[in-house]
Protein backbone atom coordinates (compact mmCIF):
# COMPACT_ATOMS: atom_id res chain seq x y z
CA UNK A 1 0.00 0.00 0.00
CA UNK A 2 1.35 3.41 -0.96
CA UNK A 3 0.87 5.95 1.78
CA UNK A 4 -0.08 9.55 1.13
CA UNK A 5 1.03 12.49 3.21
CA UNK A 6 -1.51 13.66 5.78
CA UNK A 7 -2.43 17.26 6.45
CA UNK A 8 -1.92 18.48 10.04
CA UNK A 9 -5.67 18.21 10.71
CA UNK A 10 -5.86 14.68 9.30
CA UNK A 11 -2.82 13.71 11.33
CA UNK A 12 -4.40 15.13 14.51
CA UNK A 13 -7.45 12.93 13.99
CA UNK A 14 -5.29 9.88 13.30
CA UNK A 15 -3.25 10.55 16.45
CA UNK A 16 -6.43 10.46 18.54
CA UNK A 17 -7.65 7.26 16.88
CA UNK A 18 -4.22 5.57 17.12
CA UNK A 19 -4.12 6.43 20.81
CA UNK A 20 -7.41 4.59 21.51
CA UNK A 21 -7.08 1.93 18.82
CA UNK A 22 -10.57 2.56 17.42
CA UNK A 23 -13.23 5.22 17.93
CA UNK A 24 -16.81 6.17 17.29
CA UNK A 25 -17.48 9.67 15.96
CA UNK A 26 -18.91 10.90 19.27
CA UNK A 27 -15.87 9.63 21.22
CA UNK A 28 -13.59 11.34 18.73
CA UNK A 29 -15.42 14.65 19.15
CA UNK A 30 -15.12 14.33 22.95
CA UNK A 31 -11.37 13.62 22.64
CA UNK A 32 -10.67 16.94 20.92
CA UNK A 33 -9.39 19.70 23.19
CA UNK A 34 -11.22 23.03 23.33
CA UNK A 35 -12.00 24.77 21.06
CA UNK A 36 -13.47 21.72 19.37
CA UNK A 37 -13.71 21.69 15.57
CA UNK A 38 -17.15 21.64 13.98
CA UNK A 39 -18.70 18.18 13.55
CA UNK A 40 -19.05 18.63 9.77
CA UNK A 41 -15.33 19.40 9.49
CA UNK A 42 -14.35 16.28 11.45
CA UNK A 43 -16.81 14.19 9.44
CA UNK A 44 -15.25 15.44 6.18
CA UNK A 45 -11.75 14.61 7.42
CA UNK A 46 -12.88 11.12 8.41
CA UNK A 47 -14.23 10.56 4.88
CA UNK A 48 -10.91 11.72 3.42
CA UNK A 49 -8.97 9.41 5.75
CA UNK A 50 -11.11 6.48 4.63
CA UNK A 51 -10.50 7.44 0.97
CA UNK A 52 -6.74 7.66 1.63
CA UNK A 53 -6.93 4.16 3.17
CA UNK A 54 -5.81 5.28 6.62
CA UNK A 55 -9.10 4.25 8.23
CA UNK A 56 -11.53 1.39 7.88
CA UNK A 57 -15.13 1.67 8.99
CA UNK A 58 -17.28 -0.93 10.65
CA UNK A 59 -21.01 -0.29 10.72
CA UNK A 60 -22.54 -0.65 14.19
CA UNK A 61 -26.24 -0.02 13.74
CA UNK A 62 -26.54 3.49 12.36
CA UNK A 63 -23.07 4.66 13.37
CA UNK A 64 -19.55 3.88 12.17
CA UNK A 65 -16.63 2.59 14.19
CA UNK A 66 -13.37 4.01 12.82
CA UNK A 67 -10.44 1.58 12.91
CA UNK A 68 -6.88 2.44 11.78
CA UNK A 69 -5.90 0.66 8.57
CA UNK A 70 -2.32 1.95 8.86
CA UNK A 71 -0.35 1.34 12.05
CA UNK A 72 1.16 4.38 13.72
CA UNK A 73 4.62 2.76 13.48
CA UNK A 74 4.26 2.41 9.70
CA UNK A 75 3.22 6.05 9.39
CA UNK A 76 6.19 7.16 11.53
CA UNK A 77 8.58 5.31 9.20
CA UNK A 78 6.89 6.86 6.15
CA UNK A 79 7.17 10.38 7.59
CA UNK A 80 10.79 9.82 8.63
CA UNK A 81 11.79 8.57 5.16
CA UNK A 82 10.14 11.63 3.56
CA UNK A 83 11.82 13.91 6.09
CA UNK A 84 15.25 12.40 5.35
CA UNK A 85 14.73 12.70 1.59
CA UNK A 86 13.44 16.28 1.72
CA UNK A 87 15.83 17.78 4.27
CA UNK A 88 18.91 15.53 4.53
CA UNK A 89 19.31 14.16 0.98
CA UNK A 90 18.26 10.72 2.25
CA UNK A 91 21.19 10.52 4.67
CA UNK A 92 20.45 9.30 8.18
CA UNK A 93 24.08 10.12 9.05
CA UNK A 94 23.43 13.80 8.22
CA UNK A 95 20.35 13.78 10.45
CA UNK A 96 22.35 12.24 13.29
CA UNK A 97 25.13 14.78 12.78
CA UNK A 98 22.61 17.63 13.01
CA UNK A 99 21.01 16.16 16.15
CA UNK A 100 24.44 16.00 17.80
CA UNK A 101 25.50 19.49 16.64
CA UNK A 102 22.26 21.01 17.92
CA UNK A 103 22.60 19.17 21.27
CA UNK A 104 19.31 17.38 20.70
CA UNK A 105 20.99 14.06 21.41
CA UNK A 106 22.75 13.99 24.77
CA UNK A 107 25.74 11.80 25.67
CA UNK A 108 23.63 9.29 27.58
CA UNK A 109 21.27 8.81 24.61
CA UNK A 110 24.24 8.52 22.28
CA UNK A 111 25.91 5.94 24.52
CA UNK A 112 22.76 3.83 24.72
CA UNK A 113 22.23 3.92 20.97
CA UNK A 114 25.80 3.05 20.06
CA UNK A 115 26.85 0.77 22.89
CA UNK A 116 29.68 -1.38 21.66
CA UNK A 117 29.57 -4.93 22.86
CA UNK A 118 32.69 -7.03 22.60
CA UNK A 119 33.22 -10.69 23.17
CA UNK A 120 36.59 -12.17 23.98
CA UNK A 121 37.31 -15.48 22.36
CA UNK A 122 40.20 -17.43 23.86
CA UNK A 123 42.91 -18.36 21.39
CA UNK A 124 43.85 -22.01 21.46
CA UNK A 125 47.25 -22.67 19.97
CA UNK A 126 47.49 -25.75 17.84
CA UNK A 127 50.85 -27.39 17.29
CA UNK A 128 49.51 -29.82 14.70
CA UNK A 129 48.55 -27.37 11.95
CA UNK A 130 49.59 -23.83 11.19
CA UNK A 131 47.00 -21.17 12.01
CA UNK A 132 45.45 -19.94 8.72
CA UNK A 133 45.54 -16.32 9.91
CA UNK A 134 49.24 -16.60 10.76
CA UNK A 135 49.87 -18.22 7.38
CA UNK A 136 48.14 -15.34 5.61
CA UNK A 137 50.06 -12.76 7.63
CA UNK A 138 53.33 -14.57 6.81
CA UNK A 139 52.43 -14.67 3.14
CA UNK A 140 51.55 -10.98 3.03
CA UNK A 141 54.52 -9.82 5.05
CA UNK A 142 57.02 -12.37 3.72
CA UNK A 143 60.28 -11.25 2.14
CA UNK A 144 60.27 -10.28 -1.53
CA UNK A 145 63.17 -12.67 -2.11
CA UNK A 146 60.91 -15.62 -1.33
CA UNK A 147 58.46 -14.42 -3.96
CA UNK A 148 61.23 -14.04 -6.55
CA UNK A 149 62.57 -17.52 -5.82
CA UNK A 150 59.07 -18.94 -6.20
CA UNK A 151 58.61 -17.17 -9.55
CA UNK A 152 61.99 -18.44 -10.79
CA UNK A 153 61.03 -22.01 -9.87
CA UNK A 154 57.79 -21.65 -11.86
CA UNK A 155 59.72 -20.44 -14.91
CA UNK A 156 62.11 -23.41 -14.72
CA UNK A 157 59.20 -25.85 -14.51
CA UNK A 158 57.57 -24.34 -17.62
CA UNK A 159 60.78 -24.89 -19.66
Amino acid sequence: MILQTLTPSEEEIMQLIWKDGQMYFRDLMNAFPEPKPHQNTVSTFLKILVEKNYLNTEKKGRINLYIPAVAMQDYKKFVLRNFLENYFEGSAAELLKTLIEENMLNNQDYSQLFEVKTTLVPVVESHDAEDPVKALVKKLTGAKKDKKKHQEKKKKKKK
